[in-house]
């Protein structure tokens, strides 16, 4: 097996552990192929411990010393992490850039790195932290089939990942990043609907996420459309056709789909 490419992960928060972990524990990816470095390094300091990797606050040394450097920290801090980076020369060997900030255009991103740099967009979720995530990846232009290859081994030991073009990804993050959210919403709902009728609160969790995890898993391994699948449990005036309709009258559909919108709209201006 060829040996990895040198990684640096610059910024160590939720998901800059969640890749180095799922890279470290899932596929094995050596430890001392990875520098990750954060400003803030001491609160990262027992997870790198733990996956053997080295943590630092000098993301220049970092990067510099890097063939893919994975840039995992907010939106707002994008922008100085990268001008502090171009000072430095940190960027100079033109190593393949791979980010994750929300908003952060292409377009952006090529105006604060060295004219040639390979660029990649990604947009992992939350359950990447437990390895059922999702990740939507957009190349830039001039990346190389390998370098697009290396960028979704980045994220494959996290979940399922997708390439798209670039104009897709504000929505992208309006359903993927923060649907999470939504659907934590929904299965609360779900929950007190069921505590409301008698169940005891931990019981009507435990149904309320199982059931959304195998309704979600039939949509992924059957190809199904959800609508069909549906119509199946369906029945003439039976029990869900009665709860349907109650959903129908608070305008569920249109209330979800409204919230994807806005989201990807507040996305569309992170950058």
């Amino acid at each position: 097996m060829p040996t990895p490419p040198a990684l640096a992960v610059l910024g160590f928060g939720t998901m800059g552990q969640a890749i180095a972990a799922g890279l470290v524990e899932a596929s094995g990816y050596p430890a001392e192929r990875i520098r990750a470095a954060t400003r803030h390094p001491v609160a990262g300091r027992a997870r790198a411990e733990a996956l053997g990797l080295d943590l630092s606050a000098d993301v220049a040394a970092a990067a510099r010393a890097s063939e893919v450097v994975l840039l995992c920290v907010k939106p707002k801090e994008l922008k100085g992490l990268l001008a502090a980076l171009s000072e430095a020369g940190a960027l100079d060997h033109r190593p393949l850039v791979v980010s994750i900030a929300a908003g952060a255009t292409l377009g952006m991103l090529t105006s604060y790195v060295p004219d040639g740099t390979p660029l990649v967009r990604a947009m992992p979720n939350t359950p990447c932290a437990i390895r059922r995530g999702m990740t939507v990846l957009a190349p830039g232009p001039g990346v190389a089939d390998v370098q697009l290859a290396q960028a979704r081994a980045l994220f494959e030991p996290l979940g399922r990942v997708m390439d798209l073009d670039e104009k897709h990804m504000d929505a992208v993050t309006g359903l993927s990043a923060s649907g999470p959210a939504f659907q934590f919403v929904i299965l609360e709902a779900l929950a007190e609907g069921g505590v409301q009728c008698g169940l005891p609160r931990a019981v009507a969790v435990e149904l309320a996420a199982q059931m959304t995890l195998g309704a979600a898993a039939m949509v992924l391994e059957t190809g199904r459309h959800p609508a069909a699948l549906k119509d199946e449990v369906t029945t003439p005036a039976g029990c869900t056709i009665a709860g349907l309709l109650a959903l129908e009258d608070g305008r569920i559909r249109s209330v979800v789909a409204r919230g994807i919108e806005r989201a990807t709209q507040v996305a569309a201006g992170l950058g």
